[in-house]
């Protein structure tokens, strides 16, 4: 019988293991600032910035996500930045999306003083897009979905757009995960996480990644990150290898839930809109294709109502924690317009979806609604 590969849950489970006698069965932390070394001084293993076998567990792991190689990082926005400067070399235009996360805008926008050209478009309008492009030499940014609008962007027409330009094109796929969409299939060069979100999923590192198939890239980002000094540590590695694990388990979870709370929310008289994967009619095949198992833990909701409404009704929760950031074990939420960057409208909140059950936490949800509703005015006697 020939011997099948392993799947890529299976060898994520197993990346970093070593069928030795006596071999741990989990990647072991290795907290040291150099290793043992003389002759030639660019060994692999030398000073601790050049490598450390936590970072090649948890490469190994998530490299196998998307049949590429892994680089990681201290966070994801030291990862995008690397990707940028990796990407730019040669080249003058970045053409992001105008509504992903604010602070890759921001990242781009201080490339400016060193020949950077961002330029802002809805990733929807194809056409805005294949002009831009025309712009000159140029590095296509996706997020999709993106952050904190859900909105799903055709990474098979927009990869084909950039191929026809000749402008490599990188996705972050942070809020989907390699569990549930894979761009690089898709025609992207790169996809670029923060690891700390959904993929490590338990709310207690900071790190990023960049995966390509693209050898010399990914040569270039290790030289970035080796020389910019972004390194993820040790013990962050060990845990974000450890979370992934479980991460197919936690993301099939978390995404049946957000879609019953989406489906939920549409119908309350308090809600204004909804945005999930697949709730806009105008892109649902396309999310129907690219996330067929899933649109991810991120939803966000339009409160009827002013910013001092949205704010009572998230301080209201007994089960939501009111914080930023998404993706981990336990719910959490936001009025995502207190960011002063942040582009959404007053009263939108941004609402991750853990592990509780479904029904918990709809029925938090509509507790919460209801006690940030501001009391009915008396009439005057």
């Amino acid at each position: 019988m020939a011997e099948r590969t392993p799947s890529a849950e299976s060898r994520l489970i197993h990346a970093g293991t070593q069928r030795v006698l006596g071999s741990p069965a989990s990647p072991p932390l290795v907290p040291t600032s150099f290793f043992v070394s003389w002759g030639e001084p660019d060994a692999p293993r030398a000073y601790a910035r050049n490598g450390n076998p936590g970072w090649e567990a948890l490469e190994e792991a998530l490299g196998a996500l998307e049949g590429g190689e892994a680089v990681a990082f201290a966070s994801g926005q030291a990862a995008s930045m690397a990707l940028l400067l990796a990407l730019g070399e040669g080249r003058r235009r970045i053409v992001l999306p105008d509504d992903g996360y604010y602070n890759v805008r921001i990242l781009a926008d201080r490339l400016r003083p060193h020949g950077a050209e961002p330029v802002f478009v809805d990733q929807l309008d194809l056409v805005a897009v294949e002009n831009a492009l025309a712009g000159g030499l140029s590095v296509l940014w996706v997020e999709t979905p993106s952050n904190p609008f859900l909105r799903v962007a055709d990474l098979g027409r927009l990869g084909d757009l950039a191929a026809s330009a000749g402008a490599p094109m990188a996705v972050d796929n942070t809020v989907a995960t390699a569990a549930l969409q894979k761009p690089l299939e898709f025609g992207a060069v790169a996809s670029v996480y923060s690891l700390t979100k959904a993929a490590s999923g338990h709310a207690d590192v900071v790190l990023g990644a960049v995966v390509s198939r693209d050898r010399d890239l990914v040569e270039g980002l290790r030289s970035w990150r080796t020389v910019g000094g972004g390194i993820p540590g040790p013990f962050e590695a060990w845990l974000a290898l450890r979370g992934l694990k479980t991460l197919h388990l936690r993301v099939a979870r978390q995404s049946e839930s957000a879609q019953a709370i989406a489906r939920h929310l549409a119908g309350h008289p308090r809600i204004r809109s909804v945005h999930y994967p697949g709730a806009d009619p105008a892109t649902a095949a396309t999310a129907s294709r690219q996330l067929p198992h899933g649109g991810g833990p991120l939803l966000s909701f339009e409160l009827d109502g002013s910013a001092a409404e949205a704010d009572a009704v998230i301080a209201a929760s007994t089960l939501v924690v009111p914080a930023t950031s998404f993706g981990g074990v336990e719910s959490t939420w936001e009025r995502r317009a207190r960011w002063a960057s942040e582009t959404a409208p007053e009263a939108l909140i941004r609402l991750s979806v853990g592990l509780e059950p479904a029904g918990e936490l709809i029925a938090d949800i509509d507790r919460s609604l209801e006690a940030g509703h501001p009391a009915p005015r008396r009439s005057p006697a």
